[in-house]
């Protein structure tokens, strides 16, 4: 979108400066367009863009989620020149084309459309995200995972296994048959569509089947034929650069794949040998998705403000805790992303590397090597760093030289494996760091998860949750009554799930005087949890229930992803 539109949001008080020099900062880093950037930060919805555009350029606005486009105006216009240019064709009438547009200055659209098809061209306004769905939904009817699959035959299916020599010819052979790889890249791109942030290929006895990971929850797509295992994992190996020939040891590698405007997409692969042959996870990384702006996390305002005070000050350690996928390296970034400055020396020991963050030093670490978190910090400590950031302490070494490097004028960022804020401490307790290392040392707690959002375009009331059930769950009686709990009826758009994006859930505990008193003192976990609710600290659990309150998500959700106050 050309920068005179930033400037007439300016102008019209839509947008303000500051925020339309941050939109253009982050297309300088990511590419891609102006609009799209800056509904994608929040300063601007999708429809009321659209609506200023249709009424600066003075031109219809469309909402293609309502229209039905004829397949035959579609074929009037080559997919590459509506990638290209993100348009579609929408309607025909005699001599004249309508193309949808989210650019209606984009005169060179126009005239390739012009040129190609020699019709007259007209132009409507439509919304950047949903001329990319109805990209991918109208070019994309010729081939699907259903259409790949009815190619297949799995009627006479001969199972065997302990096979202990490898042809490796034969292995390279079958993996690059023109069916299997075409199935391989719509797995793949389809995931994308989907927004699965994992693919799952798994072997059994005797099924083989594909799993996508959509906001937290592991959905079935596809039953490949079983004969077709060998083929499909070796594809996915060669793709992945690994060793085709070792079935029986785990193996990592990665994938890059172009998707066209610029868009690339990294999947990080982990292959698994089972009982049954080996499992390959898919873990996506798409970079444009990253979202590194801290107030739209998911925190509530007082823990935003705890947290950012944590990590402007000069020493100590904030520590991010949770599960693996609840979103603590997302956090990590977006605190790296608001403490980069020229001024301040930044490195983080990560495994792996996820994303490139420029102005960081990212260090990836190398177990085989000897290269391993430990010795990382100690380098990083030769380095005349201000800000370190290790991917995670796992053991007493990596704890004590992170206490030493927070207690010697350095900020250290890192995660562990606990369930909650309070039983962090413990956890380091455990690890043989002494009561007062850990109270001298460490600023700030988070711990977190994420929780599914419901689809904001079937939300309807949930008549199935009353007052009593919120109270149950930790509500309190008179907030419960004035509760109006919402849930997802499910859409195409949210593929009939009733959810859509996920928002993370926190409790941030900040270590006050008074709690690094408890600390010393060889307080328990539950004595912790309860000075520091005193002293207002929300739990996962009241953390979760806000987001239910606010018509975010859903009491079968806040039930899922935290556990009852006690």
């Amino acid at each position: 979108m050309s920068e005179r539109i930033g400037e007439l949001l300016v102008r019209e008080n839509l947008l303000t400066p500051e925020q339309l020099e941050r939109a253009r900062q982050g297309l300088r880093e990511s590419g891609g367009r102006l609009g799209s950037q800056l509904t994608r930060l929040g300063f601007l919805k999708e429809a009321e863009l659209t609506e200023f555009l249709a009424r600066q350029y003075q031109v219809p606005s469309i909402d293609l989620e309502e229209f039905e486009v004829d397949p035959d105006v579609i074929k009037l216009v080559p997919e590459g020149v509506a990638t290209k240019h993100m348009i579609l064709p929408v309607s025909r009438a005699g001599s004249t084309l309508v193309i949808a547009t989210a650019d209606p200055s984009n005169i060179y659209a126009i005239d390739d459309v012009k040129f190609l098809t020699g019709y007259d061209v007209e132009v409507v306004v439509a919304a950047e995200d949903q001329i990319k769905a109805a990209i991918d939904r109208h070019y994309d009817q010729t081939t699907s995972l259903a259409d790949v699959m009815g190619d297949f035959d799995d009627s006479d299916i001969d199972i065997v296994q302990d096979e202990d020599e490898v042809d490796v010819s034969e292995l390279a052979r079958e993996s690059e048959d023109a069916p299997v790889v075409k199935l391989v890249n719509l797995i793949l791109t389809d995931a994308i569509k989907k927004g699965a942030s994992d693919i799952h290929v798994e072997p059994y006895e005797r099924e083989f089947r594909v799993r996508y990971r959509i906001d937290g929850v592991l959905y079935e797509v596809m039953k490949p034929p079983p004969k077709l295992r060998n083929a499909i994992v070796s594809r996915l190996k060669i793709m992945s650069d690994l060793d085709i020939a070792e079935r029986r040891l785990p193996q990592d590698g990665r994938i890059k794949l172009k998707m066209g405007r610029g868009r690339e997409m990294d999947f990080r692969v982990s292959v698994l040998p089972t009982l049954f042959g080996e499992k390959v996870v898919l873990r996506l990384l798409d970079k444009s998705n990253l979202q590194l702006d801290m107030t739209r996390l998911g925190f509530e305002t007082e823990q935003l403000e705890i947290f950012q005070r944590s990590i402007q000050r000069p020493y100590g350690m904030v520590l991010v805790t949770g599960p693996t996928g609840s979103g603590k390296t997302t956090t990590l970034y977006s605190a790296l992303s608001e403490l980069n400055k020229v001024s301040h020396n930044i490195s983080t020991a990560e495994d792996p590397v996820e994303f490139n963050l420029p102005g960081i030093n990212q260090v990836q670490m190398h177990e085989d090597i000897g290269l391993n978190f430990a010795a990382a910090l100690r380098s990083f400590l030769r380095q005349d760093p201000d800000i370190i950031m290790v991917g995670e302490i796992r053991d007493f070494e990596t704890a004590e030289i992170a206490v030493k490097a927070a207690l010697t004028g350095h900020l250290v960022l890192s995660t562990l494996h606990t369930n909650d804020a309070p039983s962090t401490v413990n956890r380091l307790l455990n690890m043989g760091i002494e009561p007062f290392l850990v109270a001298s040392s460490v600023n700030c707690i988070l711990a977190q998860r994420l929780a599914r959002k419901v689809c904001e375009e079937c939300r309807i009331p949930d008549p199935d949750v009353h007052p009593e059930a919120l109270v149950e769950a930790g509500m309190a009686e008179a907030e419960a009554r004035g509760v109006a709990p919402v849930i997802g009826r499910g859409c195409a758009r949210c593929s009939s799930t009733g959810y859509r994006g996920r928002v993370a859930v926190y409790e941030v505990m900040e270590l006050t005087e008074e709690l690094k008193e408890f600390v010393l003192n060889g307080a328990t976990t539950s004595e912790l949890k309860r000075e520091a609710v005193r002293q207002g600290m929300l739990t996962l659990r009241q953390s979760a229930l806000r987001k239910l309150a606010q018509g975010v998500t859903t009491l079968a959700e806040v039930c899922r992803v935290s556990a009852a106050d006690r």
